[in-house]
């Protein structure tokens, strides 16, 4: 059993990853800002309304922890999400850091990923419009900023290109690992469920394969 954060539990990936490390009987203290949204009783969560930019609350949410796994998100129809990200990422980080905390697991994007040599999925023009703001400042803080920490042993968890948008539900338990390349079927597709996304993060939490590095994970 782990005892670890999770940040941003009340979110798509995040209510996803709760579920998954409470269903294995890890101890779980869900930080969200409005603790409304979490449905679920467990013994082994907590639940803490907290804001993530304020660093000395989080700093004594997380101390004392195995690990913190984040799956902060602004806000995807937040109008600042690009800003917001830049800016309370490298936070939650420095936080996380301070709080004496040696494993720091984040839900990354697959932006960054390369579709062929040289070319990643978020200047392919794959992607709608709408998401890029989001999913360029989550790139940029995984290639300017986490890519140079050497202090903490991070792991920036990309899922595929699809992220339980076409099958919703489905848990497997079952899914291929990467590195920085995107994984396709061979149909050409990239996708993974949710619920099998969160597998593969609380695989990692439990059973650490990946240091300081990012991977990722399709069908």
């Amino acid at each position: 059993m782990k005892n670890v954060v999770l940040i941003g539990a009340s979110g798509f990936v995040g209510n996803a990853i709760l579920n998954e490390l409470l269903n294995r009987g890890n101890k779980v203290t869900a930080v969200v800002r409005d603790p409304s949204k979490i449905k679920i009783i467990n013994p082994n969560l907590t639940v803490e309304k907290a804001d993530v930019e304020n660093e000395e609350q989080l700093i004594n949410i997380c101390k004392g922890k195995d690990a913190v796994i984040s799956a902060y998100n602004p806000g995807w129809t937040n109008p600042n999400i690009y800003e917001d990200t830049l800016r309370v990422y490298p936070e939650i980080l420095d936080a996380v850091k301070k709080s004496g905390v040696k494993r720091f697991l984040i839900v990354g994007g697959a932006g960054t990923l390369f579709v062929k040599p040289g070319l990643r999925l978020v200047d392919s023009g794959a992607l709608p419009a709408e998401w890029l703001p989001g999913v360029k400042s989550l790139g940029k803080f995984y290639l300017d900023t986490l890519i140079k920490e050497k202090d903490i042993d991070w792991v920036f968890l990309s899922p595929a290109a699809n992220l339980g948008n076409l099958k919703p539900g489905i848990r497997t338990g079952k899914y291929r690992v990467g590195k920085d390349d995107l994984l396709v079927d061979d149909k050409g597709e990239s996708f993974i469920s949710v619920e099998d996304f969160a597998v593969a993060m609380v695989d990692e939490l439990e059973n650490p394969v990946h240091h300081q590095e990012r991977f990722t994970v399709a069908y």
